[in-house]
């Protein structure tokens, strides 16, 4: 896709953007050896639960339920409700969030070359903060529980694109999720993808990534 043809980006933040990544004050006083705190942040990075199903697949479009899914696969767990309560609210705390190292740089050199971009996000709570306090300005913020449509429905994509005004045809969607983010593409947005790796070990992964589609930063 030649650089010159683009005329908008769109992100997914979780994964993408930004990431979420415990530490051992998480679970202090709880008394959780360390293959139990990894079991935790992954029924937390993918709730399930067959008798919960209906309420993981529609959590990102309502506040109250994303809480009680999580709060529920916690206890499912092995949390004391107090204990899951505190969990949960690390996991929606913007403080508790970091942003990419070439997450500033990208948005900014984006804006620079007169590049749209949007936030796209599968999400229940305002992640706006995350991004606010390192400075990082995407045009528009697209969520999920705002729009009422989740990825990969393509109505939240119609909404990012509609909002900056161009075309399916001249924008990028950059995600961690080739089935919920790559789904752009049936619109027709080029899609690519990022891996979702500690903050640490993906320094440059987005300017990879817009590179790979011709858009050099």
């Amino acid at each position: 896709m030649p650089s010159d043809s683009v005329r908008a980006v769109l992100f997914d933040f979780s994964g993408t953007l930004a990431r979420l990544e415990e530490d051992d004050t998480w679970f202090a006083g709880m008394d959780l050896d360390e293959p139990m705190q990894a079991l935790v942040m992954d029924r937390m990075l993918a709730p399930t639960g067959s008798a919960i199903q209906h309420a993981c697949d529609h959590r990102d479009l309502d506040p109250a339920l994303h809480r009680d899914v999580y709060l529920h696969v916690l206890r499912e767990t092995g949390l004391p409700d107090e204990h899951a309560e505190s969990v949960y609210r690390r996991t929606i705390d913007p403080a508790e969030w970091q942003v990419y190292p070439d997450t500033v740089r990208v948005l900014d050199a984006l804006r620079d070359k007169g590049i749209h971009t949007a936030v796209v996000s599968n999400i229940a709570w305002d992640i706006r903060p995350v991004l606010a306090e390192a400075d990082a300005t995407p045009d528009e913020y697209v969520l999920s529980f705002e729009v009422g449509a989740a990825k990969p429905d393509p109505r939240i994509f119609e909404a990012a694109l509609a909002r900056l005004g161009v075309r399916a045809a001249d924008a990028v969607m950059v995600g961690d999720s080739v089935e919920n983010d790559g789904a752009a593409r049936e619109l027709g947005c080029t899609f690519v993808y990022v891996d979702p790796l500690p903050i640490a070990e993906r320094p440059h992964g987005l300017i990879e990534a817009l590179r790979s589609v011709g858009v050099e930063l």
